[in-house]
């Protein structure tokens, strides 16, 4: 057997056994929607990813969690566009204790050379997070800082508003910078390694995202994935009671 093979073998044991672990029980695809790399020339011009994740618990403990992501990539001359929704919602002994909507749509125009232009708006709702509601846009300038067979590096940045319904304090409308990065480092021909983050900053506060990932390819559509994902607020609502969440999880994957 190839050492590249074998590698990516000993990859999904490791993650299969993970998999035993209760970290079923928050199965999700965490992809934050940070600086996407640069579309690829066999890259086919529509593509996208899906996941459905349901546990249910019964007896001692009764709970049920309800995770549902998508996303949708199209190529149009020098544009990527790509459209996302994710949904997730746990309930316990028949109270809700999550529950998360985000919609976003993006946007990148490829210039000569290793730039490039994005925008893109997003809506998200946590129920638990102080937030009714936020809707940022934001765009600005990128540039590929890597691009090889084994890594891919990106950063951009850029200005951009937020507008924020506090559930008891009503609106805020802020203006925001913005910055992030992507890299993505392919151990293998069936294995990646992804780190995301993003930094938006406000007068009221800064809210950091991190995406570590870990993805092994099982065959040409269907991929097993260990993430851990982070969002920080540094100055949260008055109601909310942690200022950082995490998310770990282990996934299966299916692509078109």
């Amino acid at each position: 057997m190839p050492k590249s093979r074998r590698d990516v073998v000993a990859i999904v044991r490791w993650i299969l056994l993970l998999a035993c672990w209760p970290l079923w029980l928050t199965v999700a695809y965490a992809s934050p929607f940070y600086a996407p790399p640069p579309p690829q020339e066999d890259t086919p011009v529509f593509s996208g990813d899906a996941e459905l994740g349901f546990t249910r618990l019964s007896g001692n403990t009764d709970s049920q969690t309800l995770i549902g992501k998508t996303l949708l990539t199209w190529l149009t001359g020098n544009f990527t566009y790509s459209l996302r929704g994710e949904v997730r919602n746990v309930t316990k002994d028949d109270k809700t204790s999550a529950e998360q909507y985000l919609v976003a749509g993006r946007e990148r125009y490829e210039l000569d050379g290793p730039h490039y232009l994005f925008g893109f708006a997003r809506w998200e709702k946590d129920r638990f997070a102080g937030y009714d509601q936020q809707l940022s846009a934001i765009g600005g300038y990128g540039r590929q800082i890597l691009e090889n067979d084994t890594h891919v590096f990106s950063l951009e940045a850029g200005p951009g508003y937020r507008h924020d319904r506090l559930r008891e304090h009503g609106d805020y409308r802020l203006a925001v910078a913005y910055t992030a990065l992507d890299y993505q480092w392919f151990v293998s021909d069936y294995a990646d390694i992804q780190q995301e983050m993003s930094f938006e900053y406000t007068d009221q506060n800064t809210t950091s995202r991190s995406l570590t990932a870990l993805t092994a390819r099982l065959n040409s559509k269907l991929s097993l994935r260990l993430s851990h994902e982070i969002k920080h607020n540094s100055q949260p609502p008055d109601d909310t009671s942690e200022r950082t969440d995490n998310t770990t999880s282990a996934s299966l994957l299916y692509r078109w």
